[in-house]
């Protein structure tokens, strides 16, 4: 599948606005710019396995497209929502569990990279990652 594979953070784009939006501090804003992401993504039908280990955490969430799960974010901001597909792209819809407000992702495979976008109260970021 084109998601399979290890893929490690290159670059981001607007990213400090994005978590300022979310309401993360400056000082754990600072520290995820350099946070060394890496997602090992691998697909089974509609059910995936993603292993995030960054300079904070390592966690592994398995879902199933269209089935709901929990999810915390490295801050610790709690999450609840699923992942879709559409098309060639994973789409995201998750609602903080603190005060309702939805956050969209959506991950999807251009060339030879994944391109993870967030969009939260009108503020987008993207991050761009290449396989290892």
């Amino acid at each position: 599948m084109a998601f399979d594979g290890t893929w490690k953070v290159e670059r981001s784009e607007n990213y400090d606005k994005f978590m300022e939006a979310m309401g993360v501090n400056i000082m754990k804003r600072k520290l995820a710019a350099h946070d060394n992401l890496k997602n090992t993504i691998q697909q089974t039908g509609d059910n995936f396995s993603v292993k995030e280990s960054s300079t904070f955490r390592t966690i592994e969430i398995n879902y199933t497209l269209g089935v709901p799960f929990d999810y915390s974010l490295a801050d610790g901001t709690e999450l609840s929502g699923a992942w879709f597909m559409e098309g060639d792209k994973l789409i995201g819809t998750f609602t903080r569990k603190d005060n309702g407000k939805v956050l969209m992702t959506q991950r999807e495979v251009h060339g030879d990279e994944l391109i993870l976008t967030y969009q939260y109260e009108g503020v987008e970021t993207k991050r761009y990652f290449k396989k290892c």
